[in-house]
């Protein structure tokens, strides 16, 4: 007799069920096995990942209540985006303006725009309005497969507008149906009111933002509004001292830590960080043989941000395959952001990862599902469709997974399936 289950998708071309490794990520070489079904089907029963395998064979064990024809399509896990900024108020389409006309991110950053402008936008909104205006962006996300994102502060920097843009992610996330990891950046630039005191403004951080991130009275959830901790390691940002001085006391309040390095400029943040135990060193543009070798031999997800070295107009991305051969994990993400990178198609971002930094679909597929998971320290959960994971799922319309890579620009999803249910067609 045939077991019941909440949802069957049944006849997909292609489903890639992306196993783990070891029960870890796929890292080096061996990054892209999709553990392809042909013809395959995919049963979900209470919000998990009941049985994959031929269609044939699911449809004679199990039933359910919604059946849903996938032929012609591929099935694959929903996307984990590990590094977006999604929250925030206002735009910067006149400095996109500036830059196509010239101007340099670092020269734009100077005169006072860049983060700072976003920062005197959102300093200037409430909860709510934080609120109002990320939610559409978290919609159209989803709409491109994003079923898991992070989020970070960073547009506040101060304590009060830090701790506002926390309770706006955790409003969102629990109303949202994409699933939130919230990571406090406070050290995302030093504020104009610290413009000769970034020493000072690191103090404020460590010694007064960061206690009250974790020990915060609100009503929902844990005490503390953030899992993770991110720093801004760069030439025009925080030198390599000040972000281990942040880092340090992130892991002494209990937080997870991240790092944005060797974007412009490489400071020795990836070893760093590396050594600190982080999460993920994410950006990675300008990271040096010696420190890829040191992040590939760790756990340390390195995560590439293909879409910001676009919105940029530079030639230089992630060194991807210098991180494979190095026996590295890599995960794709976003960077959906104001100024640089206002991106919320993660296969967009595939696309540009098979162009520029050389990933084929299989590998760019597993890096944006299983190790961008890993990158958020969700990865035993999500990212897969093995049995006993979440069923976060995407019906495709491509009839092949190498289609993923190949198109661009049109949006290839269609059907979002959230824990078992689906929630966007």
């Amino acid at each position: 007799m045939a077991s019941r289950a909440d949802l069957v998708i049944h006849s997909a071309a292609q489903l890639c069920v992306v196993p783990s490794r070891s029960g870890g990520p796929q890292r080096g070489l061996r990054l892209g096995d999709l553990g392809l079904v042909s013809n395959g089907a995919i049963a979900c029963a209470d919000g998990v990942v009941a049985a994959v395998g031929p269609t044939e064979q699911i449809r004679a064990d199990w039933w359910a209540p919604v059946e849903i024809d996938g032929s012609d399509h591929v099935v694959c896990p929903g996307f984990v985006d590990p590094h977006t900024h999604a929250v925030f108020a206002g735009d910067r389409a006149g400095e996109f303006e500036q830059r196509v006309q010239g101007a340099t991110y670092l020269e734009i950053q100077a005169s006072g725009g860049g983060i700072m402008s976003t920062v005197r936008a959102t300093r200037g909104a409430s909860v709510s309005q934080l609120v109002n205006q990320s939610s559409p962006r978290l919609d159209r996300m989803l709409a491109h497969g994003t079923t898991t994102a992070e989020v970070k502060t960073g547009y506040g920097l101060k304590t009060s507008d830090e701790l506002k843009m926390l309770k706006a992610i955790r409003s969102l996330d629990l109303v949202h149906p994409i699933g939130l990891v919230p990571t406090f950046l406070g050290a995302h630039s030093v504020p104009e009111e610290f413009r000769d005191d970034a020493e000072g403004y690191v103090d404020l951080v460590v010694d007064e933002m960061m206690p009250l991130v974790v020990n915060v009275d609100e009503p929902a959830g844990s005490s503390s509004l953030a899992r993770y901790c991110d720093v801004f390691c760069d030439e025009g940002a925080f030198t390599l001292e000040q972000s281990r001085r942040v880092l340090e006391r992130a892991k002494e309040v209990g937080l997870g830590i991240k790092i944005h390095s060797d974007e412009f400029r490489a400071l020795g943040g990836t070893a760093m960080a590396v050594n600190l135990g982080a999460t993920s060193a994410d950006h990675l543009v300008s990271t040096p043989p010696e420190e890829i070798e040191v992040l590939a031999k760790s756990d340390t997800v390195a995560v590439a941000l293909p879409a910001t070295p676009f919105g940029l107009g530079h030639q230089d991305y992630t060194p991807a395959k210098q991180i494979l051969e190095a026996g590295g994990i890599l995960a794709l993400a976003t960077d959906l952001n104001p100024g640089t990178a206002w991106c919320e198609s993660i296969p967009f971002v595939i696309a540009l990862a098979c162009r520029y930094m050389g990933l084929s679909p299989a590998q760019a597929l597993v890096a944006a599902t299983l190790n961008a998971a890993y990158a958020v320290g969700l990865g035993e959960n999500i990212g897969s469709l093995e049995v006993g994971r979440v069923a976060d799922v995407l019906l495709l319309d491509l009839p092949d997974v190498r289609h993923l890579g190949y198109r661009f620009g049109g949006n290839p999803v269609a059907l979002v399936v959230k824990s078992g249910k689906v929630i966007s067609e």
